[in-house]
């Protein structure tokens, strides 16, 4: 038997599905299904999941059908999360549940929709997409008879809140929850959860480098410039001569994706050697991620990010789309907090009073649950006195 895996073939310091905290509201065991499979189907069954098929990641969703969207994303991230926890003998259904649930709480056109949030909701504590799915999860799906939200494992949530490390200063949703049930928000989270985080990194950098070659925004030579990119691109060369362009985009881009998997599974290892854990609260105790690129393959994930961030995110078209849609959101926020009535009536009994911190709450919820499409509909319905409300 490997060394690092006990009889159930999970690591020691792995979380334990017959060891879980629990539920807030106390049901009865799911037969076949581990609590945390119970989790992973309830959120891909949520409409909040549904939902992501039509958010922006980087692209508006008319701009094109082959670009990456909050759904695909949710689903490459899960790939990733079930594969490195598989070969760190972690308990691969609590990833793959947090991987699926990470974006949840995105609003509509991607980090413009945040910014346009937040900024609105500043007299309020601003706004967290992460918070916004714990809140998601914990209170806006209405689908089961006896409890708000989707009642999941004490795992699950904690995950969702803190995967990218302790919260010393936890946004308000965050903290509130955690009155109710608490999170531990001091410590890390469990080595599952910070497996999903780290996919979403390798995941993200990765799908965009691809869909920004394939948008025209920068070519596979330019990125070939980084130096990991520019190995897995040789090699994809080098073993496939006469390779189409289209064709060595994605053969460089997956190996890029195995460099950094193979990169995290080798530096986990090392520091779970050195930290000699026993138990998967020794991983939540420790004064680091355990989960983690190491130095040279961070500074190449960074350079990646940088190059993105320059050449894609702050692309003239991208930043033409950003000031558009973040002038809809803030100006639906303006219309409907001044004028709650203006709500659906399930959102307007949430509101109250016009321009009350419960009706800045309850727009806020309303717009960061809508789909690109959706939003825009909406921002018709409210400003056009030729289209029906």
């Amino acid at each position: 038997m490997d060394p690092m895996r006990l009889p159930d073939g999970l690591a020691p310091w792995a979380v334990r599905a017959a060891e879980s905290r629990g539920r807030l509201h106390a049901e009865p065991a799911g037969g076949t299904r581990s609590p945390y499979q119970r989790d992973r189907d309830r959120i891909i069954h949520s409409t909040a999941f549904r939902r992501l098929q039509y958010k922006t990641q980087v692209f508006v969703y008319h701009e094109g059908d082959h670009f990456r969207t909050r759904l695909t994303h949710s689903l490459e991230v899960a790939q990733i999360a079930r594969s490195i926890a598989r070969e760190l003998a972690l308990d691969e259904d609590l990833a793959e549940a947090l991987a699926l649930a990470h974006d949840l709480g995105h609003p509509p056109f991607g980090h413009a929709g945040e910014d346009a949030l937040d900024a609105m909701m500043k007299p309020h504590g601003g706004f967290d997409h992460n918070a916004q799915s714990l809140k998601a999860v914990t209170l806006l799906e209405a689908r089961y008879a006896g409890f708000d939200g989707l009642n999941l494992t004490w795992e699950t949530l904690e995950g969702l809140a803190k995967h990218n490390g302790p919260l010393r200063r936890p946004p308000p949703y965050i903290a509130e929850y955690d009155r109710r049930q608490a999170l531990d928000l001091s410590t890390h989270a469990s080595a599952e959860a910070q497996v999903a985080a780290i996919a979403d990194d390798i995941a993200y950098n990765n799908h965009d480098l691809d869909d920004g070659v394939r948008a025209g925004m920068f070519t596979l030579d330019e990125a070939a410039a980084l130096p990991l990119v520019a190995e897995a691109f040789e090699r994809a060369r080098a073993e496939n001569p006469g390779l189409p362009r289209d064709r060595a985009t994605s053969e460089t881009v997956r190996r890029v994706i195995n460099a950094m998997v193979n990169d995290v599974v080798a530096e986990t290892r090392r520091r779970i050697a050195a930290l000699d854990p026993k138990s998967a609260d020794d991983i939540r105790a420790a004064d680091r991620p355990v989960v983690a690129f190491s130095e040279p393959m961070m500074e190449a994930n960074n350079a990646l990010r940088a190059f993105l961030f320059a050449r894609m995110y702050r692309h003239w078209r991208v930043n033409r789309t950003t000031q558009k849609v973040k002038r809809a959101l803030q100006m639906l926020f303006t219309l409907l907090h001044g004028e709650p009535r203006q709500l659906p009536p399930w959102w307007q009994a949430r509101a109250g009073e016009p321009g009350s911190p419960a009706a800045a709450a309850a727009v806020c919820d309303y717009l960061a649950g809508m789909t690109d499409r959706y939003a825009l509909e909406e921002h018709k319905r409210l400003t056009d006195p030729t289209v029906p409300g």
